[in-house]
Parts: C-alpha cells; sequence; structure tokens
C-alpha cells in the first residue's frame, strides 16, 4: 500500500514537473488562426537554437573528419567547397524550422524562386565563377603552384577560391582570375604534366657560316645554366633558309618555366658572346633596290 502510494505521488510530481515545463516552454506569441496560426513560443526558440548549435556541431564533425588525412592544398580546396555547402545546409535548416513553427514556407519558396530568378539574372556571372570554382576543385586541371597562362598573361597560382583565382605574375603582382575564364577560354598549364617546360631561342646566321660549328656552338650555349635542365637534352633544329639568314633553333627544358624570360635572356647573352669569339655573324635584314629610268624621249 505505502509503495502504491508513494508510487501514485512520484508519478503526479512527475506529471506537475512535465505539465509546468510545457506551459512554460509555450510561453511567447500566437498568431492567427487555423492553417495560418504561428506560434512562436520560447520552445520554438529554443528548438531554434538547438536545431543550428546541432547542425554546426555535425558539419564542423564532418569537416574534421574529411580533412584529417588531407595535405594543406586539398585541405584548402575542401574548405572553400564547405563552406559553400554549410550555406546551403543552414537555409534548408531555417526553412525546416519555419514548417516545424507552422509557418505555411509555400509562399516564402515561391517568393524565393521568383526572386531567385531575378538576382540569378544579375549575377549571373558571379554564379559562373562559382560553378568554375567547384570544376576546378573537383577535377583538379588547376592546383595551387601550378604555372599558367590566361589571356596572355602568365603567372603562378597562389590561391584558388569560388569566385576568383590568384596568379601571381613574372612581375611581383597579383593577377585575379574569375574563374568562369577557365572555363570558358583555353588555358596553356605549364606544369600540370612535370615541372619542366620546353623552351627555345631562335636565331640567324649569315649565308655562308659553318652550320655543323652553329650547331655546336648553340648546343653548347645552354649547358650549364642556371634553370636549364640535363635532360631531356637540348637539341638544334636547322629550320629554314630565311631572307637574309639561316635560321637555327634551340630547344630547351626548364626546371621552373615562371623565369623562363630570365633563362631565355641568359642564353641569348651566351649566343652572342659565343658568335663573336668564332667570327660567326647574325646579319641584318638586306633588300636590294633596282632603280628604273624611263628612256629619254627625242626631241
Amino acid at each position: 500500500m505505502f509503495q502504491q502510494e508513494l508510487g501514485d505521488k512520484l508519478e503526479n510530481v512527475t506529471d506537475s514537473v512535465w505539465t509546468s515545463i510545457q506551459e512554460f516552454l509555450n510561453i511567447g506569441f500566437h498568431f492567427g488562426e487555423g492553417e495560418n496560426k504561428v506560434d512562436l513560443t520560447i520552445g520554438t526558440l529554443l528548438v531554434v537554437v538547438v536545431s543550428f548549435l546541432l547542425t554546426h556541431v555535425v558539419l564542423q564533425w564532418i569537416r574534421k573528419l574529411t580533412t584529417r588525412n588531407r595535405d594543406e592544398i586539398d585541405t584548402l580546396k575542401f574548405m572553400t567547397i564547405f563552406r559553400f555547402v554549410r550555406y546551403v545546409v543552414f537555409v534548408l535548416v531555417f526553412f525546416i524550422i519555419l514548417s516545424y513553427t507552422g509557418i505555411n514556407v509555400t509562399p516564402f519558396l515561391a517568393a524565393s524562386a521568383a526572386l531567385l530568378v531575378g538576382v540569378g539574372l544579375a549575377l549571373q556571372e558571379l554564379f559562373q565563377d562559382v560553378i568554375g570554382g567547384v570544376v576546378l576543385m573537383l577535377d583538379k586541371s588547376i592546383g595551387i603552384g601550378d604555372v599558367v597562362e590566361v589571356d596572355g598573361k602568365v603567372g603562378k597560382v597562389i590561391e584558388i577560391n569560388l569566385r576568383s583565382t590568384r596568379a601571381l605574375t613574372r612581375d611581383d603582382k597579383v593577377l585575379i582570375v574569375p574563374n568562369h575564364m577557365f572555363i570558358r577560354n583555353s588555358i596553356f598549364n605549364y606544369t600540370q604534366n612535370h615541372q619542366a617546360t620546353r623552351e627555345k631561342v631562335r636565331v640567324g646566321v649569315a649565308y655562308g657560316s659553318d652550320t655543323r660549328l652553329v650547331k655546336e656552338l648553340l648546343l653548347e650555349s645552354v649547358q650549364g645554366l642556371p634553370n636549364v635542365a640535363r635532360f631531356p637534352t637540348p637539341m638544334v633544329l636547322f629550320e629554314d633558309f630565311g631572307d637574309s639568314a639561316l635560321i637555327f633553333t634551340v630547344y630547351y627544358f626548364v626546371e621552373d618555366s615562371f623565369i623562363t624570360p630570365r633563362t631565355g635572356s641568359n642564353i641569348r647573352f651566351r649566343i652572342d658572346e659565343l658568335f663573336r669569339e668564332h667570327d660567326i655573324k647574325i646579319p641584318f635584314p638586306q633588300r636590294d633596290v633596282h632603280l628604273f629610268q624611263p628612256p629619254k624621249l627625242s626631241d
């Protein structure tokens, strides 16, 4: 009997406490009636706070789990995409909470769709940039440290964001490239296959020069210079009989394509020195001009 009475009292206390909690959570504002009724209560606010906190915790856990074994470059790429996904998730959670509170989200979705159409037209290029950034990170066609040529400008990629990619030019200037340009235009990536890239220096020598000696001097001009790779080995081609000169081209590989102009300049200085030592002439363009004199008319 005593245990039954104690159990009844505990049950009554539990019911009373739960009822008090429910009454406390229901304190707030109530708008509308029927299907249009909206409840803005302490319980609703608590659900909002807890939902956003749980969403934040879950997303942070996913971020740490995903980036645990990634290197720094892959982590930067993932974080760029992750920020975009996080915004989308929070928007979805927000609409779910609105629906939970009794708010009819259909008008909001319809208005959002119409608004997005207008905003999409105004921000079409921005969306293309974002899509381009995601594509770049997924297909890995361009990475941090790659040397690329965009619209005639050469730079080393230092950062890839959702909207734009930043590259450092040979003039030590930061080039900001909208990501949609990587999708629309043809891009040269000098270092995607391997670090070394092939370059060339073209030179003309006077007719009558010893072509075998010219070949040896051109090969010597690229040997032992900084940034010129030993393998693959350089080669020289006798390309053409020009109007005023015999045309030769020396092909060589550079280890760092970002400083190619400096390497090419050093090779040209070396060629000039070797040609002077061996009396190889670089001719000026020549033209033969014939003067035509009409016959004199007799009186």
